[in-house]
């Protein structure tokens, strides 16, 4: 009762006076409310007939008048997504080199795709309109990646509690699922080239995918750094770095496998594009499993991958081998994204023992092992 005493408040004189004991100021002294800067304010209900708090079986109803927050929240959230677009496009002005690079890279491929697919309508050849489709499609996970990288960088809010980084995570795992498609679309077209008479072959798709693969060296020049397929991951950035690296490099692949294959029926090669796509189809999807696999995991709230099983389990024993420890439970570990490992667990200490010491175990030894944020449930 003393933090209700320290209110220091001018009544008028005309209202009932509120006793230390009232619940009405114990409601002001609930932490979960935000304060405004606001000298402290405590309602007064001049009505004995309405109540100003009515309690409930789950909690306490609050009068509709008294906060102005959600008159204003419509208001505020247009307001904050307006702030959150604009500094996105600073974001995207001020970036580093592979920002700049992919959205150059975009650039050059929304134009080549836009001729392309103005050729093909004019000339009537289905061949290019469909591969402008699909560098199309490609040029909006590419954007996505490209949203991904600029709005990472905000903080975190009340809505998004721990902040934007999970973009990148679910931006590199689009990439990954969008090539496994590409992957499996190139072994059902091989199928199709060996159905059907290779005469028919379109020979003036190799300009096409010369110029495509021309494109995508520049993007695979871009993100050289990450031109691998297992690559180790320390922060979110460098999965999306490593999709979008993958991603033009799938695609120069499959331009190479394009420009083979026509070159070997003109040689007079027989089921040089049934070869020639099936090795594409197969390499595609062989560089992309590891990503797929790994963006996954995290998406899933996996185990962390960076720490072994072994090493959990036998962390979990050593606390529930203390004297003073009679039960540990729920223990979860996953990671929210590479280099972030979260865990939660529930402690039952026996009675009439601090449980201080014991939490200060339980952190410290899950600390040491790479879990960054615990969080303990003692009984």
């Amino acid at each position: 009762m003393e933090g209700i005493n320290s209110f220091n408040q001018e009544h008028d004189p005309q209202s009932p006076v509120i006793g230390t004991n009232d619940r009405r100021l114990n409601y002001w002294r609930q932490t979960s409310f935000r304060h405004s800067q606001d000298p402290p304010f405590t309602p007064i209900s001049h009505d004995s007939a309405i109540p100003l708090l009515t309690r409930s079986v789950s909690g306490i109803d609050m009068p509709p008048d008294i906060y102005s927050y959600e008159n204003d929240s419509d208001e505020k959230r247009s307001s904050s997504d307006l702030v959150s677009a604009i500094s996105i496009f600073r974001v995207l002005r001020s970036g580093g080199r592979q920002m700049k690079g992919l959205f150059v890279m975009i650039s050059l491929n929304v134009a080549y795709s836009t001729a392309e697919l103005g050729i093909g309508l004019f000339t009537g050849r289905v061949g290019l309109v469909s591969d402008a489709f699909h560098l199309t499609f490609g040029c909006g996970l590419l954007t996505f990646s490209l949203f991904a990288m600029a709005a990472s960088r905000n903080k975190a809010d009340r809505v998004y509690t721990y902040g934007y980084k999970r973009l990148e995570v679910l931006a590199a795992f689009t990439n990954a699922l969008f090539l496994l498609f590409l992957s499996f679309s190139l072994a059902v077209e091989a199928l199709h080239a060996f159905i059907q008479d290779e005469s028919e072959h379109k020979h003036y798709l190799i300009v096409s995918a010369v110029t495509n693969l021309l494109v995508n060296l520049i993007g695979v020049w871009f993100f050289r750094n990450y031109a691998r397929v297992n690559l180790v991951y320390r922060k979110a950035e460098d999965m999306n770095y490593h999709s979008v690296c993958l991603h033009v490099l799938a695609d120069s692949i499959r331009s190479a496998g394009l420009i083979l294959a026509s070159w070997f029926l003109s040689l007079g090669v027989k089921n040089a594009e049934v070869l020639c796509l099936g090795i594409v189809s197969v390499a595609v999807f062989m560089i992309v499993m590891p990503l797929f696999r790994a963006t996954g995991a995290i998406l899933l709230q996996m185990a962390p991958a960076s720490i072994p099983n072994s090493a959990l389990s036998k962390c979990s024993r050593q606390i529930s081998g203390r004297a003073d420890v009679s039960e540990l439970s729920q223990a979860r570990f996953w990671e929210f994204v590479p280099g972030h490992a979260i865990g939660s667990l529930s402690l039952k200490v026996k009675n009439g023992v601090d449980d201080r010491p014991v939490l200060q175990f339980v952190h410290s030894t899950y600390h040491d092992l790479g879990i960054q944020n615990l969080t303990v449930q003692t009984d």
